[in-house]
């Protein structure tokens, strides 16, 4: 017979050719939830032992006696029939269970050293409550989540419609052992609007959120306009009256008989009265142009005033 092949079959029936294999290589879990570890061997095994962080926390014989250092770790066999197969369970999870988790099984299998990851969810609230705003005007909502690890992923949604991070600003900060993030957004309103902030990580089923309504009103009307004719016609009026002062002043004193054998003086009152005449009908002129102009453009801009929905871009810092 081959001496190679001799060696190899003493080796196998001294189990020094034993194997095994722990999955998962990492497991990510949620604070609270279980982690699940299977330990899978091959040949003959007396003892298995789990550790976390370095600490024993139990002790699975093959014979089926498992004892456990507290009731957060236990182990079954997969199943009756199968003593090759061990699930290892770590309940209620917390940070503290965290890193590496070590099988080992006694003789010449030796250990197999697989990483535990607990994700812990915080709190996610935007700052502004319900707000009620001007059309077009430019809002700034602040996002802000306490309490997390890892970072979470944050994303904006405005009446259901997912928005990019164009116009999203996020910064992260390390508090303890956790994380706080704020993600400020910034739009242009246009109609009333329903805003929502969104937080998750790997292992969260169902993201936390964070609402807020925006209540558009109509711009106030532009008065400029409308002021300008007014005092265009307060003037003209005012003029008007001047005039027929002047005028009512004169008949008043050419009816008492005044004196009027002067002649140069009764032509100073003639030559007078022209350029009254004659002034008045210039700013009537005048005053019915600026009038016209101001129509004009009031109408213009109110026919060409039309609101678009405009997303302002930011930068991020």
């Amino acid at each position: 017979m081959d001496i190679n092949y001799c060696i190899w079959l003493m080796l196998c029936t001294s189990g020094v050719m034993g194997q095994f294999q722990v999955d998962p290589l990492v497991a990510t879990v949620l604070t609270g939830s279980d982690a699940q570890f299977t330990a899978k061997v091959q040949g003959t095994w007396a003892i298995m032992t789990w550790t976390v962080q370095g600490f024993l926390v139990l002790t699975v014989p093959r014979s089926g006696n498992i004892s456990s250092s507290s009731e957060q770790f236990s182990a079954s066999f997969c199943s009756s029939v199968d003593t090759g197969c061990v699930a290892f369970t770590i309940h209620n999870t917390t940070r503290a269970e965290a890193g590496p988790v070590t099988c080992t099984i006694q003789g010449d299998y030796g250990s197999k050293t697989v990483q535990l990851q607990v994700q812990e969810s915080g709190t996610v609230q935007i700052k502004e409550g319900n707000m009620t705003v001007v059309q077009d005007q430019e809002v700034e909502i602040h996002c802000e989540t306490s309490a997390w690890f890892p970072i979470p992923e944050i994303r904006w949604t405005l009446n259901g419609d997912t928005m990019d991070s164009g116009p999203t600003n996020s910064t992260n900060v390390t508090h303890g052992d956790s994380f706080n993030s704020s993600s400020v957004l910034k739009f242009q309103a246009v109609k009333d609007s329903t805003l929502v902030c969104w937080a998750t990580l790997q292992t969260l089923t169902n993201p936390l959120a964070s609402s807020v309504h925006v209540l558009v009103v109509p711009k106030p009307p532009d008065r400029t306009v409308l002021i300008a004719v007014v005092c265009s016609f307060g003037g003209l009026a005012l003029l008007a009256l001047l005039i027929l002062g002047i005028m009512f002043c004169y008949k008043r004193r050419k009816e008492k008989g005044v004196a009027t054998s002067d002649q140069s003086d009764s032509g100073y009152f003639q030559r007078t009265r022209s350029n009254i005449f004659e002034l008045t009908d210039k700013l009537i002129r005048k005053a019915g142009q600026t009038i016209g102009t101001q129509l004009e453009v009031f109408v213009s801009v109110r026919t060409n005033c039309s609101p678009s929905w405009t997303i302002l871009p930011t930068h991020s810092t």
